[in-house]
């Protein structure tokens, strides 16, 4: 069984999940081909590395993530970090010859991921992208059932990330809300998750026109390291947020499908609505996250009463029974993760493929570019693949 020696970047929110999911693989997946070693992790708060050797049984911690990086025991590194030291970590990485998983949206503008591919492409090494919603036992089977052809022909798709995590005013101005921080804000942070789902699940996407907005223009001031949850108070000093708070997007996929999309961090009322509604010539599809264990599937059937029947999480389906046995008994998000990272361990230690990986990841962001030149021509826009040329 191989050892696969890894490297954090960052022990934020996503940091923890992914170095959970190293310490949990073990037992969940007892027929494997691989052992997860939590060998350094890098953050630049004292407090959160003390926390990687003594909670998370990391071998030690550094502040400085190039050395982590470069450590001669590592074979691979989880990009975890803000945005914007998405590309550098990435190059040092495999220019070190390290297999890579980044979070997404690797960087946050369309042409750092694309230089982010070309690194990858160079070096030669492994990678792969947090795109976890993918790995949802119920899309794995909804993908399923559209690929036998239980939906007939594709005719409209229709996506979206409703979340409310940006809703409140006194939220902190935190680098998620900044261009030189964060890059583009909703179109890269969830937008990308929609149009990565929408990939995997209905093809490629050929055209797309698209409006933005910045629904909450100014926030509180942070001091010292703050939280995307925290809150100022009213009378605090503010900053200009510097990214779209809402993207939408009318699109057309290669295979003639159309299909529209929209996501918001400032909406008030859906909570992590991420979701999906396919639609086709025999039936139709629809899934939301804050229904992760649920499946609704109509099939236009001349003998069979109206309406959607609810297919619900069971160990029947691809990984869940790694989690739970039996039918109904629910998964949660960081079981996703566990099963992104356990398949990434897996490609590396067989020498098998891995999606999505840094490629997919271009696909992703190809889409948003036109979308981001549909911004400014207010017209639609060609979707060009930004791999071509590498």
């Amino acid at each position: 069984m191989k050892d696969i020696r890894i490297a954090v970047l960052g022990l934020g929110w996503m940091g923890q999940a992914h170095s959970r999911s190293a310490l949990r693989i073990p037992s969940l997946f007892p027929e494997r081909d691989c052992n997860p070693r939590l060998v350094v992790c890098a953050d630049t708060d004292a407090g959160r590395r003390a926390r990687a050797t003594a909670d998370f049984g990391f071998e030690r911690s550094t502040p400085d993530w190039q050395v982590a990086v470069a450590a001669d025991d590592v074979d691979a590194v989880w990009v975890t970090a803000p945005n914007m030291l998405h590309l550098p970590m990435i190059e040092a990485a495999t220019a070190a010859g390290k297999a890579v998983f980044s979070e997404k949206p690797i960087g946050g503008k369309p042409a750092q991921t694309v230089q982010a591919y070309a690194h990858a492409k160079a070096a030669g090494v492994a990678t792969g992208v947090g795109y976890n919603y993918l790995w949802s036992p119920l899309v794995i089977h909804a993908r399923e059932l559209i690929s036998s052809g239980a939906l007939g022909e594709i005719t409209h798709y229709r996506g979206r990330f409703l979340s409310m995590y940006g809703s409140d005013e006194l939220g902190l101005l935190t680098w998620r809300f900044k261009m030189d921080e964060a890059g583009y804000g909703v179109s890269s942070d969830i937008l990308s998750h929609s149009v990565a789902m929408a990939q995997y699940l209905a093809g490629g996407i050929s055209e797309v026109v698209g409006m933005r907005n910045t629904t909450i223009p100014n926030r509180p001031l942070p001091t010292g390291v703050a939280s995307h949850y925290g809150r100022g108070a009213p009378g605090d000093a503010t900053g200009a947020v510097e990214n779209e708070d809402f993207a939408s997007m009318l699109c057309r996929f290669v295979n003639g499908a159309t299909g529209t999309f929209e996501v918001s961090r400032t909406v008030v009322g859906p909570e992590s609505q991420n979701a999906f509604e396919v639609y086709g010539t025999k039936g139709a599809l629809s899934w939301n996250l804050e229904q992760i264990n649920e499946l609704k599937y109509y099939r236009k059937d001349a003998d069979l009463n109206t309406g959607y029947t609810t297919i619900f999480g069971g160990d029947r389906f691809p990984f869940h029974g790694a989690f739970a046995p039996g039918q109904a008994n629910s998964i949660g998000f960081e079981d996703l993760i566990a099963i992104e990272d356990f398949a990434f361990m897996q490609s590396l230690a067989t020498g098998s493929g891995f999606q999505p990986g840094f490629a997919e990841a271009v696909d992703v962001v190809s889409v948003q570019q036109a979308l981001i030149d549909s911004w400014e021509s207010r017209s639609w826009e060609t979707v060009h693949d930004l791999k071509v040329g590498l």
